[in-house]
């Protein structure tokens, strides 16, 4: 783990300007650029934390605040810790947020948000490593389906609503991926039953997408977040493994 340097941004977009978070070594070099989609809690400390431990080992991570049409972080003011019984009054507020974010917003923000990294003075040249968490899972894909001359690595944890019967579903965009894809899930969660898992890993290997998923044993929707309940100390030291292998290989 090498010293980090983090700092507020703001990313120009079609639809305004986003805040954001960008943080890399603080060694005065380029280094290869990961795109960090945050969950539906959005860009606060904790996400932060995460980024700045990724960029510790060698990479420049921007960490968008998704949810920039309805204001700068923190759209939805969160406690310290979001323990269970705050969690529904808490997406009573979030859910819109979401709904909002239409899959033509997401890929169009997607492209914002890679071009400004093409341009970031402490971003490497070459390819792009993406990855995601819980909402941001969907995104991810969704950013490697739209630029995959850009985008080598996907990954994404405790990913919602994958699979689903929707027109929209995001595992429809697989045709587009040529990056790398990883995928952990949690057993513990009602947003990605079995048969959704299963049926995006049918969609990935139809579509000749190099991939890996896997179900991660007593993990909850939300593992990797250690400023919530759900968070499983093992799972999320389990993803960080398998994150900086796939960044690794890939970039």
């Amino acid at each position: 783990m090498t010293a980090t340097r983090g700092t507020s941004v703001d990313i120009p977009t079609r639809d305004g300007r986003a805040d954001a978070y960008l943080t890399h070594p603080d060694d005065g070099g380029p280094h290869p650029a990961v795109l960090l989609y945050m969950d539906a809690f959005g860009l606060r400390p904790g996400l932060k934390a995460m980024a700045d431990r990724l960029a510790g080992n060698g990479y420049t991570v921007l960490v968008p605040n998704v949810f920039y049409r309805h204001g700068r972080a923190p759209v939805v003011e969160l406690p310290d810790f979001v323990d269970p019984s705050e969690r529904p009054e808490l997406f009573q507020r979030i859910t819109p947020l979401i709904r909002s974010l239409t899959p033509d917003l997401a890929e169009r923000d997607a492209d914002a948000f890679l071009r400004w990294l093409a341009d970031c003075p402490q971003a490497a040249e070459g390819p792009v490593g993406v990855t995601g968490y819980c909402m941001g899972v969907r995104l991810a894909l969704r950013a490697a389906a739209s630029r995959p001359e850009r985008v080598a690595a996907v990954a994404g944890f405790h990913g919602g609503g994958l699979a689903t019967d929707a027109p929209d579903s995001p595992h429809r965009v697989a045709g587009r991926i040529t990056a790398e894809v990883y995928l952990g899930h949690a057993d513990q969660d009602r947003s990605l039953p079995p048969e959704q898992i299963e049926r995006l890993e049918k969609a990935l290997t139809e579509a000749g997408v190099r991939h890996r998923t896997e179900v991660y044993p007593g993990a909850q929707h939300g593992f990797t977040q250690a400023d919530t309940s759900s968070y499983h100390p093992e799972a999320a030291e389990r993803h960080w493994r398998e994150l900086l292998a796939l960044l690794h290989r890939a970039l």
